[in-house]
């Protein structure tokens, strides 16, 4: 992975995960012990399926440039959906609270989505890549007019 998209994987997850933190804090006062627990996995459910995704995306910028505004919006409505069926999935669950469990997928969704998008336009990324500089290739050698 290039250094600009561990940076930018780095500047979503730390937001996420302390917002996560946060989460599981209020969420064990509100809830108990099993709130914290679905503030937690709800968080880490977030975080493995926008880091897959952003792994995704940049494979697909690499080699499919074409297609990269396209695998996008596809992935995020995916994502979406992703997220959407976990929290149905697991509405009734006694393992943890499933309020606490969906309240911190939505926030950490959000946190996500903020950070990824400040982590971009913070990013000094080159849409050109540049010729080398070397004086030699830059000359013809050929009669000049």
């Amino acid at each position: 992975m290039p250094s600009n998209d561990v940076r930018t994987l780095l500047q979503t997850v730390v937001p996420t995960a302390a917002v996560g933190a946060i989460a599981a804090v209020v969420s064990g006062v509100l809830a108990g012990g099993k709130g914290a627990l679905g503030a937690i996995v709800g968080t880490l459910v977030v975080i493995v399926f926008m880091g897959i995704g952003i792994v995704v995306l940049q494979r697909t910028a690499k080699h499919f440039p074409q297609l990269f505004q396209a695998m996008g919006l596809m992935l995020y409505t995916t994502q979406l959906l992703v997220l959407f069926i976990f929290v149905a999935a697991f509405k009734d669950t006694t393992l943890f609270n499933p309020r606490t469990f969906a309240a911190s997928i939505v926030a950490s969704t959000l946190v996500w989505v903020a950070a990824q998008a400040r982590a971009h336009m913070k990013a000094k990324i080159l849409y050109v890549e540049p010729e080398p500089s070397d004086p030699r290739k830059g000359e013809k050698t050929g009669p000049s007019t």
